[in-house]
C-alpha cells in the first residue's frame, strides 16, 4: 500500500473528509496516521470519539502531515490556502475536493512549487460507493496520483481525465446522484398514480435502479443491448420507451449535464 507510513491531514471535518476517513481505516490506514483540522469543536470532538482520529489546528494538521486533503467550501478556498502558505513545504502532496477550484490556482496560492491533484468524487461516498474523477496539477507526479487514486478506491471507483474535463465530471457525476434520486421519486409517483402503496412504490423503484446499474456495471454489454434484452415485441416496454423518446427523456438528460457542467464553468470563473 503506498500510504504506509505515510500521515494523511484532513483540512476540513465535514461529510466528505469524514467519508474518506471511513474509508482509509476500512482500507487499514491506521487512525494514529490521520489527522484532522476542524473548526467547530462539536464535529471536531465527534470525529477523535468516533473514529480515534487525531484533532489539531490548520498549522499543525498542515505541518505534520505527508498528505494534505483540502476538504473545505471552495468559497473559503483562498483564505485557507493563505493561511496554510508557511506550513507547505514541496515534499508534501496536497489533494484537494474543493469543487471548481483549479490546480493552477492552489499552485499560485501556495507558491512554491506544489504537488497538487484534484479530485471531483460524489456523495455516495458516504457509503463507500463513491464516483471519483482525479487530475493531476502541474507538479504532480505518477506516483502522486496513484496515491490519490489509492485513496479514493477506498470510498468507490476511481478514474484519471486531464483537468479541462473536471467540469463535465461535475455535471455527469458530481451533479448525478440528484438526477437519480428525482428519477427514482418520479418512478415511484408513477407506480402510487397506477394504484401501488407509496412504500411498495418506492421499495420497486429503488430496487429497479440499484438492480440495473449493478447488471450494468457486471456487463459487457452497451446499454442499449441490455435494453433490447427487456424489450419484446410489441410489449409494455415499448411502448413506454415510445413514450420516453417522444417527450425527448434523452435530450432532457443531456440538458441537465450541460446546464450542470455550464454552471461549473461559471463558479470557476471561466
Amino acid at each position: 500500500m503506498m500510504l504506509d507510513g505515510k500521515k494523511i491531514g484532513f483540512i476540513g471535518g465535514g461529510n466528505m473528509a469524514e467519508a474518506i476517513i471511513k474509508g482509509l481505516l476500512a482500507g487499514g490506514v491506521q487512525a494514529g496516521a490521520i489527522m484532522v483540522a476542524e473548526p467547530i469543536s462539536l464535529r471536531r470532538s465527534f470525529l477523535s470519539s468516533e473514529y480515534s482520529v487525531l484533532t489539531d489546528d490548520n498549522l499543525d494538521v498542515a505541518r505534520q502531515a505527508d498528505i494534505i486533503i483540502l476538504a473545505v467550501k471552495p468559497q473559503v478556498a483562498a483564505s485557507v490556502l493563505t493561511s496554510l502558505e508557511p506550513a507547505i513545504t514541496s515534499n508534501k502532496l496536497i489533494i484537494s475536493i474543493m469543487a471548481g477550484i483549479s490546480t493552477g490556482f492552489i499552485e499560485e496560492t501556495l507558491t512554491n512549487g506544489v504537488r497538487v491533484v484534484r479530485s471531483m468524487p460524489n456523495t455516495p461516498a458516504l457509503i463507500q460507493a463513491a464516483a471519483t474523477a482525479v487530475c493531476p496539477g502541474r507538479k504532480a507526479t505518477d506516483q502522486d496520483i496513484e496515491i490519490a487514486r489509492e485513496i479514493f478506491s477506498l470510498v468507490g471507483t476511481v478514474v484519471t481525465v486531464p483537468e479541462k474535463q473536471m467540469d463535465a465530471v461535475t455535471g455527469l457525476s458530481g451533479s448525478g446522484p440528484a438526477y437519480v434520486f428525482t428519477f427514482i421519486e418520479a418512478l415511484s409517483d408513477a407506480g402510487v398514480k397506477n394504484g401501488l402503496q407509496r412504500d411498495v412504490a418506492l421499495q420497486l423503484a429503488v430496487q429497479t435502479v440499484l438492480g440495473a446499474a449493478r447488471m450494468m456495471s457486471e456487463s459487457t454489454e452497451h446499454p442499449a443491448q441490455l435494453r433490447d434484452k427487456v424489450t419484446s415485441p410489441g410489449g409494455t416496454t415499448i411502448a413506454a420507451l415510445h413514450a420516453l423518446e417522444k417527450d425527448g427523456f434523452r435530450g432532457v438528460v443531456m440538458d441537465a449535464v450541460d446546464a450542470a457542467c455550464k454552471r461549473s464553468k461559471e463558479l470557476a470563473g471561466k
